[in-house]
């Protein structure tokens, strides 16, 4: 009873500390910016702009430039390489987080403080209590949640380099958590914590079988890596049982603290093992979470900006299960929470958290690409407050934060969908420039332009070269994977281009895309072989035909590089001469931080 009455204590707690940060956003972020200003005054960074211990908004705004990455990027690989003067933060940068994005091919580097971690922890316990009162009896069983932990790299001063979410598994706030009944998972640390990603996957899964009554909700962090979890079940579904029916492990499982762990949860069931082959071993995998999990009562992903063309899929394998969107963050920084959990997937919005960061805004009504990233007096007129955000307006987000990011453009562009309090609440609607993603790889158009321009100089002996292109990242498949059209022209038709040659176009595409992509390939399986799809001659010009049938204009027209829209994919495969996929995965390496 005490432990009852604690709980709900804690859940009213967070509910109130939401209402007390959303009632009066706009003193919320005065402080906080005061305190960012204050604690970091004495930064190198800060000084070029000699505020002078100013820290107003006004000061902030009239002498500090608004950056991009590029505009750090010296400042950042100062301290990779060990220069441990208070250049961009007053605290010690305790580590990197590698961001999603890349520039110039690598992941980006965030730098971050060891107080932030606490920061992070007090918004991942904001949703549990949300949740709480759309569904009930939450601490009375586990959750079947897919984590994993990336490849890590230290740069040359010795600081690691790691996801946002190998940072958090590898802390020690979440090796020494406290028992909550709230958020007990089925997987061991010792799987979440294995970098192996098929070892870690494999464990996760069979231990989620074993406790499959006690199972109440099922997720990974992104849709594509529950969807991948499932795809495992479907590949690995005989040795899984054959190990729940002996109480042996798959030899394949080697990592010494898995197998240590395993001995304490693994014991023959042959009734299990019995049920999971009847489960799984037929055609039909509609609604396979419900009936292997059959107390599930939601389904926790994200399923915003990229991870919303998964949709489709898991309402296949879950049986329309809501899909809760819970926490929107990135390495920069985290920003908000969904406080309408069991909305549509295309209605999420998130409620910006005020006491995060120190929150400005780019209008998008007019071409902000094109403006300059450093602080132009464009950009700097134009940049607005989180207070003064309009309903149904887009923006991009520009964050500062206590590990010395100041001005900031993360490069998600959002869009206002109402309020909470006088908190905004955002939907999110597209990363900046990302033409194509998978999992937490992004491919801008310049990228897949220099991919292309390469593996086509493999087609000059057959003097054969692409006339046009486009692409899509096809999520049908598990792990998803990169298509792209090609339109060839060849001078001499005796002399076309070779399966092996169009194959090694393929792996040559792969190996020009970034280290994210690659890493994406090779060590974390959660992106397929690229696969170049050769059209028609003429296909190019029925697709400009159907644009203008729709009210484009013929002057303006150019080739989208990449479709989206079903029936200019159906159109694009009626006219496929040729399939080719790449024929092994591309070289990576982790990265060797200057």
């Amino acid at each position: 009873m005490a432990i009852a009455t604690c709980d709900h204590d804690k859940n009213a707690k967070a509910l109130q500390f939401i209402e007390d940060m959303t009632q009066n956003t706009e003193s919320v972020q005065e402080r906080v910016l005061a305190e960012i200003l204050s604690q970091n005054s004495q930064t190198e960074y800060l000084k070029r702009f000699e505020l002078n211990g100013a820290t107003d908004r006004d000061t902030f705004k009239s002498k500090v430039p608004v950056v991009s990455y590029d505009d750090l990027k010296h400042d950042i690989h100062r301290i990779a390489n060990g220069d441990r003067s208070p250049i961009l933060c007053a605290h010690p940068i305790s580590e990197f987080l590698t961001s999603s994005g890349t520039s110039a091919g690598e992941r980006k580097l965030m730098p971050t403080i060891r107080q932030e971690m606490d920061r992070r922890q007090l918004i991942f316990s904001l949703p549990m209590p949300v949740m709480n009162q759309y569904v009930t009896d939450m601490d009375k069983g586990k959750a079947l949640i897919f984590l994993f932990t990336k490849a890590e790299q230290k740069t040359p001063s010795g600081l690691v380099a790691r996801p946002v979410s190998a940072s958090m598994y590898k802390s020690d706030q979440f090796k020494n958590r406290p028992y909550d009944p709230y958020n007990v998972y089925t997987s061991p640390d010792e799987a979440i914590l294995c970098p192996d990603s098929f070892q870690s996957m494999y464990t996760q899964m069979l231990c989620g079988l074993i406790m499959r009554h006690q199972v109440l909700r099922v997720g990974a962090n992104f849709a594509s890596g529950l969807l991948r979890s499932i795809h495992l079940l479907q590949l690995n579904w005989a040795q899984l049982s054959h190990d729940i029916s002996t109480g042996t492990l798959n030899p394949k499982i080697t990592d010494p603290a898995i197998k240590q762990r395993m001995t304490q949860i693994l014991k023959p069931d042959p009734e299990l093992a019995e049920f999971i082959v009847k489960e799984c071993s037929g055609e039909n995998w509609e609604r396979i979470i419900p009936r292997i999990w059959p107390n599930t009562k939601y389904v926790e992903v994200v399923v915003t900006g990229a991870m919303a063309q998964y949709v489709p899929t898991l309402d296949y394998y879950s049986g329309g299960l809501p899909l809760a969107s819970n926490i929107y963050g990135s390495s920069e920084c985290f920003f908000g929470i969904n406080l309408n959990p069991f909305c549509n997937p295309s209605d999420v919005s998130y409620t910006i958290m005020p006491n995060m960061g120190y929150f400005e805004f780019l209008p998008q009504d007019h071409d902000d690409d094109a403006s300059s990233s450093s602080g132009s007096s464009f950009t700097l007129s134009r940049l607005i407050d989180l207070d003064d955000v309009e309903l149904g307006k887009s923006y991009e987000i520009v964050v500062t934060t206590y590990s010395g990011l100041c001005r900031y453009r993360v490069g998600d562009i959002l869009r206002v969908t109402g309020f909470h309090n006088t908190a905004p609440q955002f939907s999110f609607v597209r990363r900046k420039n990302v033409l194509l993603s998978i999992d937490s790889d992004k491919t801008d158009e310049a990228e897949l332009q220099n991919a292309v321009e390469k593996a086509s100089v493999l087609l000059k002996e057959f003097k054969t070269s692409v006339v046009e292109y486009t692409s899509f990242a096809d999520t049908k498949s598990i792990p998803g994977h990169y298509v792209i059209y090609w339109e060839l022209l060849m001078k001499d038709s005796s002399n076309a281009p070779t399966t092996e040659a169009l194959e090694q176009c393929c792996l040559t595409m792969e190996e020009s895309l970034n280290a994210v992509y690659r890493q994406g390939r090779v060590a974390d399986h959660s992106i397929g072989p690229l696969e170049i799809r050769v059209v028609k001659n003429g296909t190019f010009e029925e697709l400009m035909d159907y644009a203008i049938s729709r009210g484009a204009s013929i002057s303006q027209y150019k080739v989208p590089r990449c479709v989206t829209f079903t029936p200019i994919t159906e159109l694009l495969d009626s006219r496929v001469e040729s399939v080719h996929f790449s024929p092994s995965e591309p070289h990576w390496t982790p990265e060797r931080r200057r």
